[in-house]
């Protein structure tokens, strides 16, 4: 069992800076950001994974290089360093853990993979 809890979203002008924090508790090798917008499917963000000891990261073509997704094994957090925001970018999102079907496709982006979801944690970015 996963237990996810997100923080650290907020309310900024375009762009601006966040940096999404979510405390692990439990082991998965596989966890990723995703985000929705009501009325809206969820999407998937970013995702880290460790594949055979090395870490792999993988993003949704609309960050663009904009979002950087870590992992802090010592302190159970992953976090999404998300620059240069765009009113777009405005969702909540959602921490996520045994992506891709129980990590057989940890690199997936597919919300419909995933196991473990967090609460989420709204981010407002205003023009």
């Amino acid at each position: 069992q996963v237990q996810l809890s997100e923080s650290g979203g907020g309310s900024v002008q375009a762009g601006g800076s966040l940096n999404l924090s979510c405390a692990v508790s439990g082991s998965t090798i596989c966890m990723g950001w995703f985000r929705q917008v009501p009325g809206k499917e969820r999407e998937g963000v970013a995702v880290h994974a460790t594949i055979r000891g090395a870490v792999a990261r993988s993003y949704a073509t609309f960050v663009k290089g904009r979002f950087t997704v870590t992992r802090d094994n010592a302190e159970n957090l992953l976090f999404l360093q998300m620059n240069d925001l765009e009113v777009e970018d405005s969702a909540m999102y959602y921490c996520a853990a045994d992506i891709g079907h129980y990590c057989y496709n940890p690199l997936d982006l597919d919300p419909s993979g995933v196991k473990f979801w967090g609460q989420g944690t709204q981010v407002i970015v205003s023009a």
